[in-house]
């Protein structure tokens, strides 16, 4: 863990925007790693700059359990369509956030909880996208885009309230 002043933990989520890359630890020992496409601006916390937030966060509310996979979702709740390459051709510019969603809320006053630089009312979520969209570059609006089979797996081996730790 690169900062551990705001979050002693063992067990949380490190993503790091320069590798574009999400690990998994547990008991403090890496179990798992995820390629991930953040945003394509950059780090940032401001409200409305379409940036990465970084500092810890934690997991505020998980959306999607039971849905199928590539469930399309818009305002955190499923519309009842399914991605398809066809959907897609018919919604070139639709940001698509499928699978599942996870929410984050910010942990550290005045960096990214409260104000214009809170995670939450950024509506910053670690979610799924068109696989194809994950080419190692980071390319989303702010949030934490990730394969779905892979978002599938983390969004069931993680709980509200598990933290993450978001770096350059």
């Amino acid at each position: 863990m690169k900062n551990n002043e705001t979050c002693d933990v063992r067990n949380y989520l490190d993503i790091d925007i320069a590798s574009q890359q999400l690990t998994v630890y547990a008991d403090g020992n890496r179990v798992q790693c995820y390629p991930v496409s953040t945003a394509k601006k950059g780090a940032g916390e401001l409200m409305g700059s379409e940036c990465t937030p970084t500092g810890w966060h934690n997991i505020r509310a998980k959306i999607g359990a039971n849905q199928p996979l590539q469930t399309v979702f818009a305002g955190r709740r499923a519309t009842g369509e399914i991605y398809s390459v066809d959907l897609a051709r018919q919604n070139p510019q639709r940001d698509w956030i499928l699978t599942r969603i996870l929410w984050l809320g910010g942990l550290e006053p005045g960096k990214n909880r409260y104000g214009n630089v809170d995670t939450a009312w950024r509506y910053i979520y670690i979610h799924g996208c068109p696989d194809e969209l994950i080419t190692g570059k980071p390319e989303s609006h702010g949030c934490i885009r990730m394969k779905n089979v892979d978002l599938l797996n983390l969004f069931n081996r993680v709980e509200a309230g598990f933290k993450v730790y978001i770096h350059e």
